[in-house]
């Protein structure tokens, strides 16, 4: 019996309300796993940022949160917050050499972009606090240009099993966080519209953005919003913005009015069942992409204080993430449990010593 369309009973479907009340998917850094993360970067200040891996930033006393966050991450709520780490009081350089060494022993860096992006840091660039939106008149704006001004962004995935994020400084009003749950999607779209859960299924025509996997002759490749690897395992892979790129391509099949309806309801239903999380400074949160979507309020930053937002950010794969459907290929480079792949540069790790 296929239960393709049936809903996902799984820890991974939640809905906000239910997220923020639980403690299962966020907790503080002990002191002592504080003081390793330091001891570990002084150590690791003469090797090569980005690019070094694991054994140059030792950090033993952590293995067991990195076993709880790997079970969160993929088993659990697909959501991890960490707090406490004291980001205000250290330079930014080595605040960006212990996150760069605290994500590589979690999973493996990927580039961001086809030019060689591996620790980017997410903040507005627009250089006037501009709030750039998805509508206006000429070509579409890609999401990163959008992600590089104040605006607003609305849900989507990264081309990663994990996104990492530390919020290095923050912005005097607005930029919360925003995740929800794709199972859950799945599973409200399926009891609401099943005829609409079925069109998510199918193909949607996408465009690769430039700005992060330059310009390539596979340009355009349609996938499902919503897919089941061999093994059942769920996956869902989302990007407004880029599927409305695809349709600047002539030859592109148009977009139904079921397929348009379709996304409409993702953003309706993902507004009422996400959860909304601020951050602090020295709060780190790492998203599974196959099962949450993300976005953020617009933000304002103060030129007068120099309060500005600045999250660091890193694209992760991971030795215990899913199996993905076949057809995945084109997108991730390779659908195998725990493969390095997805990232702009397919199949490439950022590590030097790799």
């Amino acid at each position: 019996m296929d239960d393709t369309f049936e809903p996902i009973d799984s820890p991974a479907a939640w809905r906000g309300d239910e997220l923020a009340a639980s403690p299962a998917w966020r907790r503080a850094l002990t002191v002592a796993e504080i003081a390793a993360l330091e001891r570990a970067t002084a150590g690791a200040r003469s090797a090569p940022l980005p690019g070094f891996d694991a054994s140059a930033f030792p950090v033993p006393e952590l293995e067991p949160l990195f076993a709880w966050m790997i079970e969160q991450l993929e088993r659990g709520p697909g959501v991890v917050r960490l707090t406490g780490l004291p980001a205000a009081s250290m330079a930014r350089d080595d605040l960006k050499r212990l996150f760069w060494g605290f994500c590589v022993n979690l999973g493996m860096p990927v580039y961001q972009t086809a030019a060689g992006e591996v620790l980017g840091e997410v903040k507005d660039e627009t250089g006037t606090g501009a709030a750039l939106t998805y509508d206006g008149p000429g070509p579409l704006k890609s999401a990163r240009t959008i992600a590089r001004s104040t605006g607003a962004l609305r849900f989507h995935t990264d081309k990663t099993d994990m996104l990492c994020l530390l919020c290095a400084t923050n912005a005097i009003e607005g930029g919360v966080s925003k995740v929800v749950s794709s199972v859950t999607l799945h599973n409200e779209i399926g009891r609401r519209r099943p005829d609409l859960l079925r069109v998510l299924y199918e193909p949607y025509w996408r465009m690769r953005p430039t700005d992060e996997e330059g310009d390539r002759n596979d340009r355009v490749f349609p996938m499902p919003v919503f897919a089941r690897a061999a093994d059942g395992s769920f996956t869902s892979q989302y990007s407004r913005t880029y599927i409305s790129q695809a349709q600047e391509v002539p030859d592109v099949p148009r977009l139904t009015a079921a397929q348009t309806e379709a996304m409409d309801m993702i953003h309706a239903i993902g507004e009422e069942v996400c959860l909304r999380a601020p951050f602090e400074v020295g709060d780190m949160q790492f998203l599974n992409q196959h099962v949450t979507y993300h976005g953020r309020t617009q933000f304002t930053d103060d030129a007068a204080t120099g309060a500005r937002r600045v999250l660091l950010r890193m694209w992760l794969a991971g030795r215990f993430t899913r199996m993905l459907p076949d057809g995945h290929v084109i997108q991730w480079g390779d659908t195998r449990a725990g493969a390095l792949r997805g990232g702009a540069l397919v199949g490439r790790t950022a590590l030097l010593a790799a």
